[in-house]
């Protein structure tokens, strides 16, 4: 509260003792002890005041923590539920998908695009040039007149 050294409560006492005189001065000092201990039953009823204050504002916190924790707690079930139901729907369609892949893999016949047969297509057209080249010549052939 005050910082006052032994210093300075002997100033105030002689002070105090030469304004006063030495007839006042008890009666003065009791009157001033009477306040200090006013004052400090004030302070003590006003600290405890706070302190019950702090008390009841700390349940009402955790009160609302507990109400909000409910409350998040049945939306995180909610969320995780429907994450998971979005979850297996995917799976599924994937799934479906890919089945679906390999049924048109299997029933549709190969194409000239296809990996497998592009090796056969090359020979056969490679062939099929040098028989068509060979007619050719063989009709072009000049006649020799002998």
């Amino acid at each position: 509260m005050l910082d006052l050294g032994t210093q300075e409560l002997i100033v105030i006492f002689i002070v105090a003792f030469l304004v006063f005189g030495p007839k006042k001065m008890p009666e003065l000092a009791r009157t001033l002890g009477k306040g200090l201990k006013q004052l400090k039953t004030a302070m003590r009823g006003i600290t405890e005041s706070l302190e019950e204050a702090g008390a009841d504002i700390k349940e009402e916190v955790a009160d609302i923590k507990e109400e909000v924790n409910e409350a998040t707690g049945g939306l995180q079930d909610s969320i995780y539920k429907s994450i998971e139901s979005n979850i297996d729907e995917i799976n599924k369609a994937t799934e479906n998908i890919s089945e679906s892949k390999k049924v048109k893999e299997d029933d549709t016949p190969r194409l000239f695009g296809d990996s497998e047969d592009e090796d056969k297509q090359q020979q056969e057209n490679i062939s099929v040039g040098a028989e068509e080249e060979s007619a050719k010549e063989n009709k072009k052939e000049p006649k020799t007149d002998g």
